[in-house]
């Protein structure tokens, strides 16, 4: 494996856009798998993550300086030199040499004659951009979903929040965590003693922080692998296995009994709207037509869910995006109350529910819901 920090992110970025790759898998295995230090391996996690986010920015770039345009490992190449000069602090001779040496020698004169003009012309914040969805590196049609959902306003400021990378959030046990997605465990509520079943749990974030409140915890997912993961979270931070135990379950049907628990987190499968910062090429991997299949699995996994909470019980619904096809357009069966009490955290009123933006908060964009069974 190659010691030369861009080199490997170059690699890292074909994988993902050909491969399909996920950023947060595939980088971090290939760079314990290599003999970096902990700077350069800083470097290749900045030029993927970042590089991957702005694909779109980057694009529009250095395309005022193409007439033809090139194929796509040179695409990715330009891309490459484009972030390290506009947004990952690289000077210019720097960002262009240093890419320039990574191209074949067939397009090597090209990519230097495009870098050198790039970098000869105005800085990113003083371009005229084709678009507002091209200078915040978004396809255009989640930047007209989140401006029909907030306003344009709110929207332009969640997508540059959603741009720079994430600071992280360390909870009191060392787990590393968005602080929207503590503020979701902390509004179940759990209590000694209670029984709590966490539907779609890996990697096992929310199922240890209720199990730390001294709740009994079933923390399920479909995937073994993903349960797996939990299983590993759960060992690492020490958590009884009589605390917190883990299965592989299908969310649509449930190995359960109905109404055996006190409360159901269920944290659903969603399209990631509101986490784009950290999960860098969601944006160009998710379609439209993704919600309108989320959606329906998401209401039926509410129904699933709802079925296994005892009368009194709670049922608490979240979905790390903004948008209300994804959550209050849903619905609880009868026989429930919404809980309307001031959830733990920085939450604003959306519909029946409660919502936080990136830009407001520094947090993923999430929507939670608080029900309570009634019969």
């Amino acid at each position: 494996m190659t010691d030369d920090p861009r080199r490997l992110a170059l690699t890292l970025l074909r994988r993902i856009e050909e491969e399909g790759a996920f950023a947060n898998l595939v980088v971090p295995s290939m760079l314990d798998r290599s003999s970096l230090s902990r700077s350069d391996r800083a470097m290749v996690t900045d030029l993927v993550y970042g590089t991957t986010r702005l694909r779109r920015a980057c694009d529009a770039l250095v395309d005022r300086h193409i007439t033809s345009p090139p194929d796509a490992a040179t695409r990715r190449i330009l891309r490459l030199g484009a972030y390290q000069w506009g947004w990952g602090g690289v000077p210019a001779h720097a960002a262009v040499h240093e890419t320039v040496a990574l191209a074949p020698r067939r397009v090597r004169g090209f990519v230097n004659a495009v870098l050198r003009r790039t970098v000869e012309g105005a800085p990113p914040s003083d371009i005229m951009w084709p678009s507002a969805a091209s200078q915040l590196s978004v396809p255009d049609w989640i930047f007209d979903l989140y401006v029909a959902e907030v306003g344009r306003d709110q929207a332009v400021a969640s997508l540059e929040r959603m741009n720079v990378p994430p600071a992280p959030v360390v909870r009191d046990d060392g787990y590393v965590q968005d602080q929207a997605s503590t503020w979701v465990a902390d509004a179940v509520d759990a209590r000694p003693g209670e029984r709590i079943l966490d539907m779609c749990a890996a990697p096992g974030g929310k199922a240890t922080a209720l199990a730390a409140k001294g709740a009994t915890v079933v923390a399920a997912d479909l995937r073994p692998q993903r349960a797996g993961l939990i299983a590993d979270n759960a060992q690492r931070l020490g958590c009884d296995s009589g605390q917190l135990s883990v299965v592989a379950a299908d969310g649509n049907s449930p190995p359960f009994t109905s109404g055996q628990f006190d409360a159901v987190l269920l944290d659903a499968p969603c399209s990631g709207l509101g986490a784009l910062r950290r999960r860098p090429d969601s944006r160009w991997r998710v379609q439209p037509s993704d919600i309108t299949v989320l959606g329906a699995l998401q209401q039926s996994l509410i129904d699933a869910a709802t079925a296994l909470v005892k009368p009194g019980g709670r049922f608490i619904y979240s979905v790390c995006t903004i948008n209300g096809s994804e959550s209050i357009d849903h619905h609880v069966p009868e026989g429930w109350e919404v809980d309307r009490s001031q959830p733990p955290g920085e939450w604003q009123p959306f519909g029946s529910g409660w919502r936080v933006l990136p830009h407001e908060a520094d947090t993923d964009g999430m929507v939670l819901m608080r029900y309570r069974r009634t019969t």
